[in-house]
Order: C-alpha cells, then sequence, then structure tokens
C-alpha cells in the first residue's frame, strides 16, 4: 500500500531545519562537549565526526579527576534508571550486587570511581540507596568542575543541570525518575539530566548556541553575546589557509592602536595552528603608550614570535604609529624577503600602503564596524582578502582577559601596597610594650601575622585580615 505522504507538513518541516540551521550555524561547541561529558554521554558518540561532542574534549577533560568523578558517576545513575527494574529483580532473586552486573552497570565507572578516591559499592543496598548515595556524591563535587566553564557563562543555571531534584529522599527521585521514563527520547542521547522537557528541543547539545540560547531561556533569562558561542565559517578560514599556502613567507603586521587585542587572540587560536606556524614568521606590533595593556602579553599566549615595537610620540597628540608601521612593513618585504602581510588594522590609511606595493600580498582582518565600506569595496575591487576578526570566538579568550586584568591589578596594588610586615610589628611591640620572649613573638607570628589575608567587602573595599583572634 503507497502511503498518501502530507506534503504541506513536509515543507513545513523543511522550512523549520532551514531555520533551525541558520539560526544556529558557525556556533562553537566547546560547552556541549564538556556538558556531554560530564553527564556521561558514550565515548562513541565523541568519537563519530558527525555528532556535535568532540573528542579533543573528552580527551582533555578525562585527564581532570573532578570531571572525571562526575562523569562516571552520571553514568552509573543514568545506567541505574535506565535498567532500575532488571537490577531490582536480580537483586532480590539472585543475589547478584553492582559489582556482577556488567550488562547492566558499566564496570569500569566503579573501577575508575575506586581508582578516584570513590568508593560506591554497599553491600546489601538495593538500586534506590545507589541512587541516593550518588545523587549527594554529585551534589557535593559538581562545583568542583566550576573552573573547567568560561566566566561568561553562568555557572547557576549550568549547575542545576546535574543536580536530580528531590535527589537526597525516595520520594524525590522516584517522581525525577518517572518524569525521565516518559520522555527518555527527549533526553539528549537518552542521558539523564536536571531538564523538565514539556516541548520537543530536539537535540539540547546541538551545538553552544543552541544550548546556551535554550539553558538562559530556560532560567527565563536572555544569552546576549553571541560572538562568544560563534566562529568564522569554513570559508573564511579557508580564505586564509589558501593565503598563507600561497606565501613563501608570512609576517602579521598590527596596528594596536585600531586593533582589539581579544579579538586578534581569538582569530589566531580559532585557526589551525599547524597552518599558522609553519607559515607565519613574526608578529610585528607597532603599538602605542595609549593601547591596552593586553599587547604586552600576547607573546604569552601564542608560540609565534612576537616583535612588540613601543612608537614613543614627539607630540602628545600625535602618534606615529601608522608611518612607522608603513616603513616596517616597507623593510620586511626589502630587507627580510617576506613576501606576504596579514594586514591587523581598521584604518583606511593604510589602503595607501596595500595600493603601493603591488609585489607584495596582503590580507587584512578587520573589525566590521571600524571598517568603511569604501575601504572594503576598494579591496574588494583590488582582490585583496579581507575578513572580519569579529567573526572569530571570543568565547575561548578568557584567559588572556584574565590575565591582561589580573596584571593591570597587581601593578596598581603593587604601587599602592607596599610595606613590610616584621617592621611593623617591631613597632607595635615598642608601643604597646607587651614584653613578649622570642619564642611567643615567633608564635604569634605564625598565629596571627602569617594567616593574614585581604577581605574584599560587597561595594569592593578591601582591608587587611589579620590571623583567628
Amino acid at each position: 500500500m503507497i502511503k498518501d505522504y502530507d506534503y504541506d507538513n513536509m515543507e513545513q518541516e523543511i522550512d523549520e531545519n532551514i531555520q533551525s540551521y541558520t539560526l544556529y550555524e558557525n556556533s562553537t561547541y566547546m560547552v556541549v562537549s564538556k556538558v556531554a561529558y560530564l553527564i556521561g554521554v558514550p565515548k562513541t558518540i565523541f568519537e563519530n565526526e558527525h555528532e556535535p561532542p568532540k573528542m579533543e574534549w573528552y580527551e582533555e577533560l578525562h585527564q581532570d579527576k573532578n570531571a572525571r568523578i562526575i562523569r562516571n558517576l552520571c553514568m552509573l545513575r543514568t545506567s541505574i534508571e535506565r535498567n532500575f527494574r532488571k537490577i531490582s529483580l536480580a537483586m532480590k532473586y539472585d543475589l547478584k550486587s553492582i559489582l556482577s552486573l556488567p550488562e547492566y552497570i558499566p564496570q569500569e565507572c566503579l573501577s575508575q570511581l575506586t581508582l578516584d578516591g570513590i568508593s560506591i559499592y554497599r553491600s546489601n543496598a538495593q538500586p534506590i540507596q545507589y541512587i541516593l548515595d550518588i545523587n549527594k556524591h554529585i551534589a557535593n563535587r559538581i562545583n568542583n568542575c566550576k573552573s573547567l566553564f568560561p566566566i561568561w557563562l553562568k555557572w547557576e543555571y549550568l549547575r542545576p543541570i546535574f543536580i536530580m531534584p528531590g535527589g537526597t529522599t525516595e520520594k524525590g527521585t522516584k517522581a525525577a525518575a518517572e518524569e525521565y521514563y516518559s520522555n527518555i527520547d527527549k533526553y539528549p542521547y537518552q542521558v539523564y539530566i536536571n531538564w523538565s522537557f514539556t516541548s520537543s528541543v530536539g537535540n539540547l547539545l546541538y551545538n553552544d548556541k543552541k544550548f546556551v540560547r535554550l539553558l538562559y531561556e530556560y532560567h527565563e533569562d536572555y544569552f546576549a553575546d553571541m560572538s562568544k558561542v560563534s566562529d568564522a565559517g569554513q570559508i573564511a578560514k579557508d580564505g586564509i589557509y589558501d593565503f598563507l599556502e600561497r606565501s613563501a613567507r608570512t609576517a602579521v603586521v598590527v596596528d594596536c592602536e585600531n586593533a582589539d587585542p581579544y579579538k586578534l587572540y581569538a582569530t589566531l587560536k580559532n585557526l589551525d595552528q599547524a597552518a599558522l606556524l609553519g607559515k607565519i614568521s613574526k608578529i610585528i606590533l607597532y603599538d602605542d603608550i595609549h593601547t591596552a595593556t593586553a599587547w604586552k602579553i600576547l607573546e604569552w599566549f601564542t608560540q609565534i614570535p612576537i616583535e612588540h615595537n613601543m612608537i614613543e610620540r614627539i607630540k602628545e597628540n600625535k602618534s606615529l604609529v601608522d608611518i612607522r608601521l608603513t616603513t616596517g612593513t616597507c623593510r620586511e618585504f626589502f630587507q627580510n624577503n617576506t613576501d606576504s602581510f596579514i594586514l591587523v588594522s581598521s584604518d583606511s590609511d593604510y589602503w595607501g600602503l596595500i595600493s603601493a606595493m603591488p609585489e607584495a600580498h596582503f590580507l587584512v582582518l578587520v573589525e566590521d564596524e571600524k571598517c568603511s565600506s569604501a575601504v572594503k569595496k576598494a579591496m574588494i575591487d583590488a582582490g585583496i582578502t579581507y575578513c572580519y576578526t569579529d567573526d572569530f570566538c571570543t568565547g575561548n579568550s578568557d584567559e588572556i582577559r584574565i590575565q591582561a586584568v589580573l596584571n593591570e591589578v597587581k601593578r596598581v596594588l603593587d604601587s599602592e601596597v607596599q610595606f613590610n610586615i616584621r617592621e611593623i610589628l617591631s613597632e607595635a611591640y615598642r608601643l604597646t610594650r607587651a614584653n613578649l620572649s622570642t619564642a611567643e613573638r615567633e608564635q604569634f607570628y605564625a598565629r596571627y601575622i602569617k594567616p593574614m589575608r585581604l577581605v574584599v567587602d560587597a561595594e569592593g573595599n578591601a582591608s587587611v585580615q589579620l590571623g583567628p583572634l
């Protein structure tokens, strides 16, 4: 019998799939890969290149003890929930334990947890007791995985995914299990998480764009900065790779006044490092005292050699960065046999440099809003490749942002807070005339002075707090 198809519904489904793809295209997979690892998505899913979770993140997290513990606990919980009745019957009538039910309970999880210092086995325990124990372990240890995720992602939204609601009571676990059984096909890879699937959302772990948007909506919030979970498309990246492939020797020249250090770092980090290291000889920074201090630490975060030129000002209101970059680029071309340049700047003044050196090859990295349409048209007409640093994922640039801020805070603290505590203590002994023996002074120092710490209140006011009194 030939089935009659509802072509209107089919067209509607196709349109919805296209809209979904457009909405979530060019996404990253870092967040969903880490979540997938922790909740216990099977390794085979990571090994399948057509599935969202990426094997590189599996391998990285598998080296982390805290991540391994949560993953193995979640895998055990899901396995027990999915085979609860069979396990109960085997324990009741065949006197089996979790150690003798490999067909229902992954023994490798139990072994790895033991190696990591977590004992799950209990004599004469029933499945519900194991669920309760596992829930307690997860609740007590999940915060150890907070540092695995970037600071821009709200941990208070992510943490509850791993916590079974009411999971410390039999009533709560039964309610959670009933919801899981009723909607098992809606759970990502049928793995248990704390999520109420009141409507179908497809694969929750489809990619970072989808997951983060739904996560925030689930908590009645809105995730605004999609640049954190978006990356440049393969066409843009291939354009850069093709440019590098056609060059003999490439230098990256950066106008630090008209470029963003974090966006440049994000661009470099989201490209194939082997392709960059094999072709880019160095990064040349042309800097000014008024630019972001993060340029000073860029070399800490890339293997590409960096030449940092701090351009002094003759007149305070006149920067010489543009002229020094122009002459420096010419010198690289004529003296160092550099035939290709990746110019990082949104300043239209450099069109003169590009047009005056037709023998050299240029690729320009610009910021969309800072580069005029006239310059973009001129580059297109001249066949100059350009792409936007804004398109590359900024979600994995936390390390340089955090280090830049910490460096600046430390610099100010070093200038504002300088004292010798032993000198202060000696003066305190003199003024108070507290006749302490040498032994008492050493004990006083160890108990009250060495444990002192900086305390910051809700308004940001900092004070020094001594040891216990």
